[in-house]
């Protein structure tokens, strides 16, 4: 199986910075992809941005030029760091990861942007 644990979250001011981190353990070898996943109760789930396993990345447009998305593959590490964060990316945001047709989920990490 697959175990991915999200941290970094936190509470930032518009404008503000954070850096979320997965660390990924388990059965990780020939992974088709990660990425990174936001949710806000009573909303579905939505992509933000998703790494492939030969380092292609893909944002959706609401974060282009904002969010980065990164895998330190040695350390089994994701990143997204997220700069110019607005009260609208304030969600639950969870670290997914794809290999052999199955995906499997963190349990999430809240941000709050708020002054």
């Amino acid at each position: 199986q697959v175990q991915l644990v999200e941290s970094g979250g936190g509470l930032v001011k518009p404008g503000g910075s954070l850096r979320l981190s997965c660390a990924a353990s388990g059965r990780i070898f020939s992974i088709d992809g990660m990425g990174w996943y936001r949710q806000v109760s009573g909303k579905e789930r939505e992509l933000v941005a998703v790494i492939s396993s030969t380092a292609r990345t893909n944002y959706a447009d609401f974060v282009k030029g904002r969010f980065t998305i990164s895998r330190d593959n040695a350390k089994n590490l994701l990143y997204l760091q997220m700069n110019e964060l607005k009260p609208e990316d304030t969600a639950v945001y969870y670290c997914n990861l794809k290999r052999f047709g199955s995906e499997y989920w963190g349990q999430g990490t809240q941000v709050t942007v708020s002054s």
